[in-house]
């Protein structure tokens, strides 16, 4: 089908995107979660925002759930080497997680005020844990995994679960949950009346801002604080995976060479500071519609900043910059990327056509309208 260099860059793109698709729509839902017990103020208001994200939050995590098995499947050491060094992180989430769904569903079954204030805190938990530590878990990538390598080409991690709440990834973590929380306040803009969409155009005029100024300052960090990966060999691109055939080293500002190699490639960056700007605007002037689109451009903008930046580095070793893993050497092999392929071809456009007639279907807000009609049979 493709030549094995080809099939690298490819399944690079594919899993890009997919974390994308992630970030856009288990982004508002995450967000609204973090937002339910701080601007829901009554258990009406509260349902109503449950409501909103009630028929696409497990669809949403469809995409979490490709992302990591095509990690898996594609960069099959990179997939080991995260789940050995960031397993405590992981679980955490996991954990976390585990909050939403028994949340939604256990939530309403009892009319106890207690017992719903209890599980909105189990639901903001689960919706607001995750966001950090995704941007915990791409900070430390940026500064390099304490990995090396044995003769066996076995990843051995060397650090620990506390050495991962370093200032540089906290910060990157407050960062995400701004873009999480601020995806969740566009989509309740779009889905909701009255006091919510008030309370959501606050949030907003707080959160965006906020993005930005942490976009800029983690770009400054990266630059003066935090040495980049270069490399200044690599053997065939088209030849078998092996990240002991290239050597690199740490260089300062060498997360920002590809700028200087391609610089359309800045308009990335660019975007990532001014869409949450546009979303402010937007909101200013109750264009919710476009106030949702700048903010699932703004994920897009910053995670292809991520990519962009580190290219071809997929996990960089701070132990041994030569053995990090990059796109062309910690790859599967030609066949399993070509089988991949083809399933991707096929399933990836059924997944985005199912997903936009849910998203179609369900169109419209909701109010006091809908859940005196649906009082008994919402969430």
């Amino acid at each position: 089908m493709f030549d094995y260099e080809t099939l690298k860059l490819l399944w690079w793109l594919l899993i890009g995107v997919l974390l994308i698709g992630f970030v856009i729509t288990d982004g508002f839902d995450m967000g609204v979660g973090t937002l339910l017990p701080i601007i829901g103020k009554t258990d009406e208001q509260r349902r109503i925002m449950i409501n909103s994200i009630a028929p696409h939050w497990e669809g949403n995590q469809v995409w979490l759930v490709l992302a990591a098995g095509a990690i898996f499947a594609a960069w099959p050491a990179v997939y080991a080497t995260a789940f050995s060094g960031f397993y405590v992180a992981m679980m955490l989430t996991l954990f976390a997680l585990f909050f939403r769904p028994v949340g939604f569903d256990y939530r309403s079954k009892l009319a106890d005020d207690r017992w719903r204030k209890s599980w909105d805190w189990g639901i903001f938990t689960g919706s607001t844990v995750p966001p950090i530590v995704f941007g915990v878990a791409f900070a430390n990538l940026l500064q390099g995994v304490p990995f090396v390598l044995d003769d066996f080409l076995r990843p051995q991690y060397q650090g620990s679960f506390f050495a991962l709440l370093n200032p540089f990834a906290l910060m990157v973590g407050v960062f995400s949950l701004s873009l999480f929380v601020m995806q969740g306040a566009s989509w309740l803009q779009m889905k909701t009346e009255d006091e919510i969409h008030a309370r959501a155009k606050k949030v907003i005029f707080i959160v965006a801002p906020l993005a930005t100024l942490l976009f800029a300052l983690a770009g400054v960090w990266l630059y003066y604080g935090i040495d980049g990966y270069v490399i200044t060999a690599i053997g065939d691109l088209n030849g078998p995976s092996n990240p002991l055939l290239k050597t690199a080293e740490l260089q300062q500002g060498g997360w920002l060479l590809n700028y200087e190699k391609y610089p359309l490639m800045i308009l990335a960056p660019v975007l990532g500071l001014i869409l949450p700007l546009l979303v402010v605007i937007a909101t200013k002037f109750n264009r919710a519609g476009f106030a949702f689109l700048f903010s699932s451009l703004t994920q897009g903008a910053v995670l292809m900043t991520f990519a962009l930046s580190v290219f071809p580095f997929v996990m960089p070793s701070s132990i041994d910059p030569s053995m990090s893993f990059t796109v062309w050497d910690a790859t599967s092999s030609e066949m399993t990327l070509n089988i991949m392929t083809i399933a991707a071809v096929i399933f990836l456009p059924i997944i985005l056509l199912y997903t936009s007639w849910g998203y179609f279907k369900m169109f419209g807000r909701l109010g006091k309208a809908f859940m005196a009609k649906y009082k008994h049979s919402a969430y």
